[in-house]
């Protein structure tokens, strides 16, 4: 198919009955598809496959895969299908890289597959796909809840990279690159308009934020409500153009740290650009590099550059002209939407303006789409804004998608709005909220606020994730005193001799006092003392982090995963800025304002011997080997077949490696995933070590585990006990008692 016969719109989840909507979705599903396949035609051959567009990002390969992938764990975490189609590529191909810490970018990490079998796996998936489109139940409207959300949400993914990834292949060699094989490219290349006037913008009440309820498929952040209120302001009616831009270039704006942020210097010096990344000059004059050819300089055309030059421009234009210029926030460019379009993408005829891939396959003159007072509002390239994103009021993750959005809620991703040439499904919408980090490029430029009105940024300085904040609060309070050295006696404070506490701190009112991560660290730095130096250390359930900075100074090193990044980037804050802060609800509204300071913790030491990662212990990759110490702190208990992991927890270690396994036995999740029935009977109980009657004789979960590990194994001391607090509140507390458990791997086999 041509591209333009591929064009769609996002879908009314709401309306029209339930074999309707499964035959939208179907083709809503097949024509994206088709689209993300017809993208990669622009690579030369398949050996570009293996190279990065940008140094940043991962090689191409793994974008192939990475949109098949999405599906099948998405389905496999939500119940959804049984089984997986390849656990190595649904391992390899899961993970994206914003640039996180916790990101792995390291190609020596990665046995990438030829691209014939990844292209072979993507068949494979899209049978799946559609035997799940066309079987799965489907009840309207379709929310949250329902299943073909999840088939909404893949596509959806799927879509975003369409224009990632675009991006990437813009930024590869051109030889390395075929042109017209992506649609048709805008032809009109004429001179820019001679002014970019301003338009007077009338300040309005506004109240963002996407309704519950709203018919078209949302992400999590779009969702909840902000009431803002606006002052007057004046916006440039046009997108800043090539030749607007040229000004700042000739000017040496590159050259003078006065126009630039701190960041944006430390980027401008570090990369050395001089002009637009997408710019090219010889002799021969300027140039623009499209996706996959270069074409004479389009003058008219918008300028993509990311926030920190738009920024350093605008600080310029101040300058020249004694006014205050700056980027719009969000809610501006809200107002200015409202007062421009009257339509969203799913019920316009045509698209108002470059956006949907309705028009061309590349940016156009700034002056082409007027849409009200105001040109592009909407469409040709995306729109940096000043605002850093952060959830609305009343925002809620979505469990199968935990780390879509609050990784970014860090101060560094700033949105983006309006939408490009290539923008389709969500990103085509009114509500779409997208955001990069400041020195990221898109399909981006921007266009000029004149205000003398402070500039009021709002980020949420304190963590208000609900689980978050409770695993925040029991990790790091109370705080306890600094580790024990190697082989120190531990008081037991009068407890049972097999109950491990914490040192005594003075306790709130009415609340005992007990950390579960630093009693089991405690038990580990005395159990294998001085061993401890030369051990490499996998954690398999990260958490917020307390375990890992607890034993930091006294292992080699230590890697410490989590299956979600909603959780490991409190302890990276930690790490990286030696704070963090959360806010913990008490009763009804009111709420605790929690910080915690690293240095006031004394577990400062050591801790750059910690990597945070995330990563999926159900399917974990197979680069994660060669460890002398794997410690299980209740993980067991979250997998969804925790039999199968103890037969192969082994691979893990080295010979004489050691094993600590922590566990209440609380099998009530094995086998589900977000609330989805596990499966009946024996079925269910062929997952689960021990807890059930075999032969008519009980199986305790302590023999099944001896069971599965003696073939490795050989077990260590008598199992510990440790209690584990959970406070929900200051009068609402959640009491566990979990076995220890220590093994030795054995030295041959």
């Amino acid at each position: 198919m041509k591209l333009n016969e591929l064009v769609t719109k996002t879908i009314d989840l709401r309306t029209g009955t339930a074999g309707e909507k499964r035959r939208e979705i179907r083709e809503y599903f097949l024509k994206t598809w088709a689209i993300d396949e017809q993208l990669y035609t622009q690579l030369r051959t398949d050996d570009v496959f293996y190279h990065r567009g940008d140094p940043l990002r991962h090689i191409l390969l793994f974008y192939l895969g990475h949109t098949a992938v999405f599906y099948i764990n998405k389905f496999f975490l939500a119940g959804m299908i049984d089984l997986r189609i390849n656990p190595s590529f649904e391992s390899i191909f899961a993970i994206g890289v914003d640039e996180m810490s916790w990101d792995d970018l390291d190609n020596n990490h990665y046995n990438w597959p030829p691209v014939s079998d990844v292209r072979a796996y993507r068949d494979k998936a899209k049978e799946v796909i559609l035997k799940v489109i066309d079987e799965a139940p489907l009840v309207l409207p379709i929310d949250w809840e329902s299943p073909f959300w999840i088939v909404m949400m893949g596509i959806e993914h799927e879509r975003i990279h369409l224009e990632t990834s675009s991006v990437l292949i813009r930024q590869l060699p051109l030889d390395e690159v075929v042109a017209g094989r992506f649609g048709e490219i805008c032809t009109d290349r004429g001179e820019a308009p001679a002014e970019n006037p301003l338009v007077d913008v009338a300040g309005s009440g506004l109240k963002l934020g996407k309704p519950a309820g709203h018919p078209y498929y949302g992400w999590d952040n779009e969702y909840g409500a902000l009431e803002v209120k606006l002052a007057d302001f004046k916006a440039s009616q046009m997108l800043v153009s090539n030749r607007e831009f040229l000004a700042f270039v000739e000017a040496g704006g590159y050259d003078n740290p006065a126009y630039w942020t701190e960041e944006g210097w430390n980027w401008n010096s570090f990369r050395k650009l001089g002009m637009p990344l997408f710019w090219r000059n010889d002799a021969g004059g300027y140039r623009l590099r499209l996706v996959a050819e270069e074409i004479e300089m389009p003058w008219s055309w918008p300028v993509e550059v990311n926030y920190l030059e738009a920024k350093a421009f605008c600080n310029w234009k101040s300058e020249q002209t004694g006014k205050v210029f700056r980027l719009p926030t969000e809610a501006e460019w809200y107002r200015m939407a409202g007062l421009s379009l009257t339509d969203d993408q799913p019920v316009w005829d045509t698209a108002p303006g470059n956006i949907n891939l309705e028009h061309f396959a590349s940016p156009c003159p700034v002056n082409r789409f007027r849409q009200g007072d105001f040109y592009d509002v909407t469409g040709n390239v995306w729109q940096w804004t000043e605002t850093p994103i952060t959830g609305y009021p009343g925002f809620k993750v979505h469990p199968m998608y935990d780390d879509f959005s609050t990784p970014t809620f860090d101060g560094k991703h700033n949105l983006i709005k309006g939408g490009s040439w290539i923008s389709t499904g969500n990103e085509a919408t009114c509500h779409a909220r997208y955001a990069f980090r400041r020195h990221f490029y898109q399909h981006a430029g921007f266009r000029m606020v004149q205000s003398d009105v402070p500039l009021e940024i709002h980020t949420d300085a304190y963590e208000t994730d609900t689980e978050v904040a409770i695993s925040c609060e029991n990790q790091w309070q109370p705080l306890v005193p600094a580790p024990v050295e190697p082989g120190a006696q531990l008081s037991l404070s009068g407890l049972p001799a097999n109950v491990l506490p914490s040192e005594t701190v003075k306790p709130r009112k009415g609340l005992p006092v007990s950390n579960f991560h630093a009693d089991l660290a405690r038990l580990i730095i005395a159990e294998y003392g001085h061993e401890l130096g030369s051990m490499s250390v996998l954690d398999l359930n990260a958490d917020t982090g307390r375990l890992a900075f607890e034993l930091a100074p006294y292992v080699k090193e230590l890697l410490a995963i989590d299956f979600s990044a909603r959780f490991i980037r409190m302890p990276i804050q930690l790490q990286e800025r030696g704070f963090m802060r959360y806010i913990v609800t008490d009763e009804n509204e009111l709420v605790f304002y929690r910080e915690v300071v690293l240095a006031d913790t004394g577990l400062g030491k050591g801790r750059e011997r910690i990597r945070f990662m995330q990563d999926n212990a159900n399917n974990l990759k197979p680069l994660y080997t060669g460890y002398d110490l794997v410690i299980l702190p209740n993980v067991l208990e979250e997998l969804v077949d925790p039999v199968k992991f103890l037969r192969e927890i082994h691979t893990r270690l080295n010979p004489g490696g050691r094993l600590v396994i922590a566990s209440d036995y609380d099998w009530s999740g094995v086998g589900t995933q977000a609330g989805i029935l596990p499966p009946p009977g024996n079925e269910r109980q062929q997952l689960l070590p021990g807890g059930f009657k075999k032969d008519g004789e009980p199986v305790t979960s302590l023999e099944g585990i001896t069971a599965l590990l003696s073939d490795w194994f050989d077990s260590g001391r008598t199992p510990v006990e440790l209690l584990r607090y959970e406070r929900l509140s200051s009068r609402k507390t959640l009491v566990r008692l979990c076995e220890v458990t220590m093994w030795r791997k054995k030295s041959e086999q």
